[in-house]
């Protein structure tokens, strides 16, 4: 069964003292091409995600975001009261010697504006509380295969339709081939009569040369590979797992057969068919870009 390389999956975890929001979408892509968004505390998690991610959803552009919302920080701020008081007390000394007036606020102010006054202290990741964001990253990979699986049917039944309908217009030559291969005896003929008083002409040799080239314009081959390829399109669509590059090549191979057929036609009426032919197979193509 097919499924799109487009999907959107959400989870919220609630902890004790912050709320985790998990986000992961895809688009289509070649391979497999991850961007994550991890605050700092977590990022030692991003490797073992990141194999995680590629081993579930195995194709696409995937985007992980982790946000943390309602809780002032990640991190432990304090001020560094000794090195707030040496600083203090030195600027104090230079304002004396210069007799500078300078009130004690402007000082401080001062003071908490320079470098390492404030000191951060990063919090260790705590296990319990990773294995419960886990579970719910877990829950919104699950989400976003649901959500393709779903645009995956449609796709499907987008593209049978147009594979069913390549396949009755390439019924419909059978109904001008005779008509082609008499037009073309016929013409061929007509060409000859403005020459016939002028040119002695081998009635056999004519006949000989003319089957021949009759079996060079032959369409059967690629009318029966153009109809086993279709076949085999619809076989494969039902596969499980990741089979967009497949079909891809199957869809190579029906266009090659149908370019045959154009080019071989000799025909009008068939040409036209053939054009509508080109035009489903342009839109399967648009649509295998999305499937995984």
């Amino acid at each position: 069964m097919l499924q799109s390389m487009t999907g959107y999956g959400k989870s919220i975890c609630e902890l004790e003292a912050k709320k985790i929001v998990i986000e992961v979408k895809s688009l289509n892509s070649k391979q497999f091409d991850l961007n994550l968004r991890f605050p700092g505390i977590y990022r030692e998690k991003e490797l073992s995600t990141r194999n995680k991610l590629s081993k579930k959803l195995i194709r696409g552009k995937v985007d992980l975001s982790i946000y943390i919302e309602n809780n002032s920080s990640n991190t432990k701020n304090r001020i560094n009261q000794t090195l707030v008081a040496d600083y203090y007390k030195q600027i104090s000394e230079i304002n004396n010697k210069l007799n500078l007036e300078n009130s004690t606020e402007i000082l401080l102010q001062s003071v908490l504006s320079f470098p390492d006054i404030l000191e951060t202290k990063r919090e260790e990741i705590n296990e319990e509380e990773w294995n419960e964001i886990s579970k719910h990253i877990d829950n919104a990979i699950d989400k976003l295969l649901s959500f393709r699986k779903q645009e995956g049917e449609v796709l499907e039944e987008d593209i049978s339709k147009r594979i069913n309908l390549i396949e009755s217009l390439l019924k419909e030559v059978d109904t001008y081939e005779h008509q082609r291969i008499e037009r073309i005896k016929d013409r061929i003929k007509d060409n000859f009569k403005e020459f016939g008083n002028k040119l002695e002409i081998d009635i056999n040799r004519f006949e000989q040369e003319l089957i021949f080239y009759l079996e060079k314009l032959d369409i059967t081959e690629e009318k029966v590979r153009l109809s086993n390829h279709c076949k085999y399109f619809m076989e494969t669509i039902k596969e499980p797992g990741s089979i967009g590059k497949k079909l891809g090549f199957v869809s190579q191979e029906i266009g090659r057969e149908i370019n045959t057929l154009g080019s071989k036609a000799n025909d009008a009426d068939i040409q036209k068919i053939v054009i509508k032919m080109k035009d489903e197979l342009e839109k399967i193509k648009e649509q295998l870009l999305n499937v995984l």
